[in-house]
Parts: C-alpha cells; sequence; structure tokens
C-alpha cells in the first residue's frame, strides 16, 4: 500500500460529529486541497482562511504530513473535480459533497470577507458537488447562524470586545 493510500484513524471530533472513524491519507490531502481551491476562487487565500484551514484540519485528525502539503500546494491550478474524486471515508452514507460546501463556506468566511469570486467558487462547487441550490443555500444560512450564535456566546459569557 502505498502512503497516499494508508488509511489514517479520524479524530474524536470527526467521529462524535461526522460518524467518520477513518480514511485515506489522500483523502485528508484532497479535501484540504479542495478547500484550498475554492478559498483561493478571489485570487489568494487570505492568512485568516489558511489558519482556518489548519486548524480544522488538525481538529479532524489530518496528518502533520498532509497539513505541511497544504503550505506548498499550488491551488491557483487546482482541478476542483478531478480532487473531489480523491476524497472518500469509511462511511457509505457520508454527504462529501455537502460537507466540503459547508466546509469551504466556513473557511472563505474565516477572514470577515465573503467575496463575490469565492462565493461563484462556491456556488461552482455546489454543482460539480450535485448539491441542490436549496441546500447550499442553507448550508450558507447554517454558517450565518452558527456565526451568530457565536457572537452571542461571547456576549453572553463577557468575552465578546465591544466597540
Amino acid at each position: 500500500m502505498s502512503d497516499i493510500q494508508q488509511v489514517v484513524p479520524a479524530s474524536e471530533f470527526m467521529k462524535k460529529n461526522l460518524g467518520i472513524s477513518s480514511a485515506p491519507l489522500e483523502a485528508y490531502l484532497n479535501y484540504g486541497y479542495a478547500l484550498l481551491a475554492i478559498a483561493g476562487a478571489d485570487g489568494e487565500v487570505s492568512e485568516a482562511e489558511f489558519n482556518w484551514l489548519l486548524n480544522h484540519q488538525r481538529i479532524v485528525g489530518a496528518p502533520e504530513e498532509a497539513i505541511e502539503k497544504y503550505k506548498t500546494f499550488e491551488y491557483k491550478n487546482a482541478d476542483l473535480e478531478d480532487l473531489l474524486s480523491k476524497i472518500t471515508v469509511d462511511v457509505s452514507n457520508w454527504s462529501k459533497s455537502r460537507t466540503l460546501l459547508y466546509h469551504a463556506i466556513q473557511m472563505a468566511r474565516a477572514d470577515d470577507s465573503y467575496s463575490l469570486e469565492e462565493q461563484q467558487a462556491v456556488k461552482k462547487a455546489a454543482k460539480l458537488l450535485k448539491v441542490e441550490d436549496d441546500i447550499a443555500l442553507a448550508l450558507n444560512k447554517l454558517v450565518d447562524a452558527e456565526e451568530a450564535l457565536t457572537a452571542l456566546r461571547k456576549s453572553l459569557l463577557r468575552t465578546e470586545i465591544l466597540a
């Protein structure tokens, strides 16, 4: 078995939140690459977006060797369709399409700027992933709601910096 086909155990976070217990190293690599391609559709992956990716991938259990490769990936020339075809996990009913779109929206918004180019890349990814328009819209609204809940939590717990 080549290194890229090596199966990597998922983190407790991924087991609890997605029901996934393992995935090939290739899936971790290509998942991150796909997120970079979508978030970088406006010509740049900002520091905040890249930090979101690194933190997220560590939380889900991506090996450091995969995370290191994100730093040199040429996302501007990436073939999103090719990347998507290489993402597999140990759960047959997992919705790769919806999950990837959800994370792409979160990453693209990490720098507090969800540019028109990023929104268009998310829509293109939704089409490639065969995610229906209403589901894509709902995923955007879910991220809106989660951001609002985070702001509310910070306010209630007095950790929000007031202007």
